[in-house]
């Protein structure tokens, strides 16, 4: 009798076997990404892309230098003081302004001894000296010198005027000339020049 129930057994375990793998759920097969396809070679992996896809936008950020007067310090060229006379006197540091400014101070003292007295504007306001012949202990102090007179007296309105537009350095000279800032008026324009200025550095000690 059991050996008639053991082929039976056997039949009943096989199809027990199988119903089970048949229940068993089965894992998906990898899904083909849309509009892309991925070809292998060795170890190297190449993604073509759908010509259709956008590519996202990126964000570029804009980053803005300022110039501080240590900087322009440390520098210590006339291009530098010139730079910090307007830094003093919150007027706009355009490139206008600082060849204005630059060709003013040719015209005080001349490019290779502008530092001379530490007054290259031979400004009267603070240096103790009549008729701008005065000094000053430092070109720091004489920048800020030279700011505060702009700034503070009348008679040099349209200066500051067209300093704090900063797009004509020919107007800003014609406020100069018309000002009272040298009896000779730089013969209006005939005794100033426009050509470029070189860079020149001062002595440290210039600087204090």
């Amino acid at each position: 009798m059991g050996r008639r129930l053991a082929p039976l057994a056997a039949a009943f375990a096989v199809l027990s076997l199988g119903l089970t793998f048949a229940l068993t759920p089965q894992a998906p097969a990898p899904a083909q990404m849309p509009g892309a396809s991925e070809a292998f070679s060795g170890d190297t992996q190449t993604v073509s892309v759908a010509a259709d896809v956008a590519a996202p936008d990126v964000s570029h950020e804009s980053y803005v230098s300022t110039t501080g007067p240590e900087t322009l310090v440390e520098s210590g060229t006339n291009h530098d003081w010139a730079k910090l006379v307007l830094i003093s006197g919150d007027f706009p540091l355009t490139q206008a302004n600082i060849d204005v400014m630059l060709r003013w101070m040719r015209q005080e003292n001349g490019p290779d001894n502008w530092w001379n007295r530490n007054n290259p504007l031979n400004n009267g306001n603070g240096s103790g000296g009549g008729s701008g012949l005065g000094s000053y202990a430092t070109l720091s102090i004489a920048a800020e010198y030279a700011a505060d007179s702009l700034r503070r007296y009348a008679f040099y309105d349209a200066i500051e005027a067209s300093l704090e537009a900063g797009t004509d350095a020919n107007a800003t000279a014609q406020a100069i000339w018309a000002s009272p800032w040298a009896t000779s008026h730089y013969g209006y324009g005939s005794h100033w020049s426009t050509a470029p200025v070189k860079v020149i550095t001062a002595p440290e000690s210039a600087w204090g």
